[in-house]
């Protein structure tokens, strides 16, 4: 024999308990079975209103009925053949008749009453079996519809109902053998006393009804059908990824329910697993996946590590004092105090030093423990033995649940490694006595992401997520963009990442989304998204605090690279093209290296010197190696180059500027190319990655025009640097007069350093770069023959691609 138990949702409309039917016909070809159901989703809940409204003498109470009345009789019409409909709706119909009686009485009486109550529930779980039992009638399929009130006796314990078991068990079996139909359709959740007064089972109630007749009568399986494929590694609402358990012991099963998975209610299970009874957890709208196994000794899963669950909702209990070392009974009055309170215990954790205890419990029982604690030591506390009871609310417990986690070395090391990777601080330990879990305290609002980082920690999430915050939509930005979508099948396959944006800015707007933003929806968003505040745009990113986050800084903005500590501060890795942020002062870029090294997040900068040239990365390498790095000689600015090796004289020097502007080749504001601005600050950049402390004022910087033209505004400079044609043309004939080309060139030498235009003859290196081409001649102890980096280092493209290898980096 057999008991399929069904949910609510199961039944929740004629659609589902079609479903059901189909589910059941199919399992009665393996074995006699017994269903067991639940009210219509949402039913009991209306049933419980009902009764308050009637004892409030609320005369809604009669509409309420009403609707459930239509639905119960809708149900009826879409589900069963014409023939049938108007038997089955007298039944319902008469059902219905007696609830309202029912809350009559309420109405008259005022008053609604534990037994009033439990009576009014009990309409749900009738209603929905008398209508599956003559479904099953209309397909040919001959059944007993049991009264669950008649098999199943209570007794009063403890302010709810305790089932007389031996009682209901002979019940249960008389009404079994004396019937030889195959299916046997009984209410879950109802029950009764030794008056024959209607009882209910409490929370969970259903299954308890099916775990009951799964013992009674030693049922082969007990099936429990809902809207989900079993028992989960995680919630998957919270973890996308999360996959269904195919195997798991009776005891992880209830640690897992314990700590907040929903599935099971272990109290009402706990008949089957007395019995070895193997229960399955199967999805009623997916009914072909094999759901969980719940058995008592399953096959071992990988890692042993089963799952993660959460409980909400929890508040902080902390007892501290020095009159507590050393002095025996502060533990059991506490525990006392609590139990005698009606108080539930959820996690316990003492200092070894006695002087501090600890203890988890529902936020909705703060106040009144807080009470009930303080008048019990009230004593203590008058002579500051212990102090008053702190209270801390807010709080979430998430569970690691596994077997023999005692014997896992390293188990809890990686889950606390994994918590601390995204930033989330840990206010409590505990390790069940059981083994089999390990539980920790978090604040509420952390409890989603902790939930997510232990998973990836555990269940080797195949693809890992890397959340982008971008500073900055102009074209760079724009570019980056496009890489990633372009790239996005080739990083899951090769790389095995996931790259979302979740937030990005420009100077009037900001978006944000926690679970990633389209990237080709972000045109149109941004023009709709909040005003643009950069400081308010990283406090919200610090707030979704996601993991393995990365802030891309796209600008030339000061005020955007002043934020750089913060975001590595707040666990988020920093990428970024923008200079500013690594040449300022010497004191600014110690602050931000030593931030990285000691947060244990990423700052990324390659494209500073060079766009996609590895530039940095080079550099470094010589240096951690311990190769001392003695000259530099550099083309560092791609547009300057690209401008002296356009120039000719036959077009203006300042057409090709605008020409390079437009094709993105300069900064947003040229003045900083042609001032030398821009060389002045990668210059800063690679000789502090050459080992070389500076600042910027250090550098003689000899700007191609007279320094006087770039306090004009950018429109005005342009105007100006027209006028300066005659100086560019007798420069650039000069050096032809010599067979030479002009290069704007940095060099870094024993301390010294300077910038300006020369002029380099055949000979040298540089005669031959060209266009945008970038060129870095290195001199090191080891290589007395300059080791060159050379190539395109100008363009958005160009950038774009070297902040995205940054990414991957």
């Amino acid at each position: 024999m057999q008991v399929l138990k069904f949910g609510g949702s199961s039944v929740a409309d004629a659609a589902n308990i079609s479903n059901v039917t189909k589910i059941v016909k199919e399992n009665l070809k393996r074995d006699r079975t017994i269903l067991v159901a639940s009210a219509i989703g949402g039913c009991t809940d209306k049933l419980i209103e009902i009764g308050k409204l009637a004892a409030m003498q609320d005369e809604t109470f009669k509409t309420l009925i009403d609707e459930l009345e239509n639905r119960h009789l809708q149900i009826i019409l879409e589900l069963f053949p014409v023939d049938f409909q108007k038997s089955i709706s007298i039944i319902v119909r008469e059902i219905f008749h007696q609830l309202r009686d029912v809350c009559k009485g309420v109405y008259y009486l005022k008053e609604l009453s534990n037994s009033s109550l439990d009576l009014i529930m009990s309409f749900g779980e009738i209603l929905s079996t008398k209508i599956i039992s003559e479904r099953f009638t209309s397909m040919g399929i001959n059944n007993l519809w049991a009264d669950a009130r008649e098999l199943i006796k209570t007794e009063p314990c403890n302010n709810g109902n305790s089932v007389m078991k031996l009682v209901s068990y002979a019940n249960i079996r008389k009404m079994t053998n004396s019937s030889r139909l195959r299916l046997i359709i009984v209410p879950g959740f109802i029950a009764s006393d030794t008056l024959n007064h209607t009882t209910t089972l409490g929370r969970g109630g259903s299954d308890f009804t099916a775990a009951l007749v799964a013992e009674a009568v030693e049922a082969r399986e007990l099936q429990i059908w809902s809207d989900v494929n079993g028992m989960m590694t995680a919630d998957p609402r919270i973890v996308p990824e999360a996959i269904t358990i195919r195997h798991i012991s009776y005891k992880e099963a209830q640690e897992l329910s314990h700590f907040g998975a929903k599935v099971i209610y272990p109290p009402t299970i706990q008949p089957a697993i007395s019995k070895g009874i193997p229960i399955v957890v199967k999805n009623t709208f997916s009914p072909d996946d094999p759901g969980t196994v719940i058995e008592k000794n399953p096959p071992e899963s990988r890692g042993k590590i089963r799952g993660i669950s959460r409980s909400n909702k929890i508040a902080l209990l902390s007892m501290e004092g020095s009159g507590m070392v050393g002095v025996p009974g502060y533990s059991a009055r506490l525990f006392g105090a609590l139990a005698n309170a009606g108080i539930n215990i959820i996690l316990i954790t003492q200092a070894s030093s006695v002087h501090t205890m600890c203890v988890a419990i529902e936020d909705s029982d703060a106040a009144k423990a807080k009470k009930t604690v303080d008048e019990t030591f009230a004593y203590e506390i008058s002579l500051n033995k212990v102090n008053p009871l702190k209270v801390e609310n807010g709080f979430s417990i998430i569970s690691l649940v596994g077997d023999d986690l005692k014997n896992q070395s390293g188990t809890g090391g990686r889950m606390f490694n994994a918590l601390g990777r995204a930033g989330i601080n840990i206010r409590a330990i505990a390790q069940g006595s059981s083994e089999k879990n390990i539980s920790v305290v978090v604040k509420e609002e952390e409890s989603d992401i902790s939930i997510k980082v232990i998973h990836d920690e555990f269940f080797g999430v195949e693809k890992k997520r890397i959340n982008l915050f971008i500073a900055g939509y102009g074209n760079v930005a724009k570019s980056l963009l496009s890489i990633i979508k372009s790239r996005r099948e080739w990083l899951i396959e090769k790389r095995h990442l996931e790259i979302h944006v979740v937030a990005i800015c420009n100077s009037r707007h900001m978006i944000l989304n926690k679970s990633g933003i389209e990237i080709d929806s972000i045109d149109e968003s941004l023009k709709k998204g909040d005003p643009s505040d950069i400081y308010r745009f990283r406090e919200l990113c610090s707030d979704m605090n996601l993991p393995d986050s990365i802030f891309v800084d796209c600008t030339a903005d000061r005020g955007v690279s002043s934020l750089y500590q913060d975001f590595m501060q707040g666990k988020c890795s920093v990428v970024t093209c923008n200079k500013i942020g690594l040449s300022s002062s010497q004191e600014s870029y110690d602050a931000l290296q030593e931030t990285c090294c000691a947060t244990e997040v990423k700052l990324k900068y390659e494209t500073t010197v060079g766009a996609a040239l590895p530039v940095i990365s080079t550099i470094k390498s010589r240096v951690e190696c311990g190769d001392n790095i003695r000259r530099i000689e550099a083309i560092l600015s791609g547009t300057l180059n690209y401008l002296f090796s356009k120039y000719d004289g036959s077009a203006k020097f300042v057409d090709i500027v605008r020409e390079a502007k437009n094709a993105g080749y300069t900064e947003p504001d040229p003045r900083i190319d042609l001032s030398g601005t821009d060389v002045l600050r990668k210059t800063v950049i690679l000789a502090r990655e050459s080992g070389f402390r500076l600042e910027p004022e250090e550098i003689d910087v000899v700007p191609i025009f007279n320094s006087d033209l770039f306090s004009y505004d950018s429109e005005e400079f342009m105007t100006k640097i027209e006028e300066c044609e005659d100086q560019m043309l007798s420069l650039y004939k000069s050096a032809l007069s010599r067979g030479e080309r002009l290069r704007y060139i940095a060099t870094i030498e024993n301390g010294n350093y300077k910038i300006g235009v020369q002029s380099v003859s055949s000979d040298h290196p540089f005669y031959n770069i060209n266009g945008r081409d970038n060129a870095i001649m290195i001199f090191t102890d080891e290589y007395s023959s300059p080791l060159t980096v050379s190539g395109a280092g100008a363009g958005a493209r160009l950038t774009a691609s070297g902040l995205f290898a940054d990414l991957l980096a």
